[in-house]
């Protein structure tokens, strides 16, 4: 299983959120036919440009809950001070690619930055 983590600011578009997702794919040689799903944490499931590019991509979009997004927190690469502060974890996007992928899951680098949206990949931890 292989998810992109999703975190962003508010009021982002389903523009610069698909924008985010293939610029991280890309950064690792992927295509998008590779992620079985998205993945945010619970403050932004209203995010309506996160749903809108899960249904765009025809993926699941998982709503990550706290408890899951703080247990994932010790494996992530970067640090966002308010991340910290308002989701609890350093960063949303890494964290949630991580709950999601599973036990054993790894990130396949940091997060990318791109404007105002944050992508991470993760790989199950099951997976070749």
């Amino acid at each position: 299983m292989m998810v992109a983590g999703i975190g962003s600011r508010k009021g982002v578009s389903a523009e610069d959120v698909l924008a985010a997702i293939e610029t991280a794919l890309e950064a690792h040689g992927l295509a998008v036919t590779a992620l079985s799903a998205l993945a945010t944490a619970a403050p932004k499931k209203d995010e309506a440009a996160i749903a809108a590019a899960g249904r765009t991509l025809n993926l699941p979009l998982i709503i990550v809950d706290d408890a899951a997004l703080r247990g994932a927190a010790g494996d992530t690469l970067s640090h966002s001070d308010l991340s910290q502060a308002v989701a609890g974890t350093p960063s949303v996007s890494e964290a949630s690619a991580l709950a999601v992928a599973g036990t054993g899951a790894k990130l396949l680098g940091p997060r990318i930055v791109l404007g105002p949206v944050t992508c991470a990949i993760a790989i199950s931890g099951d997976a070749p």
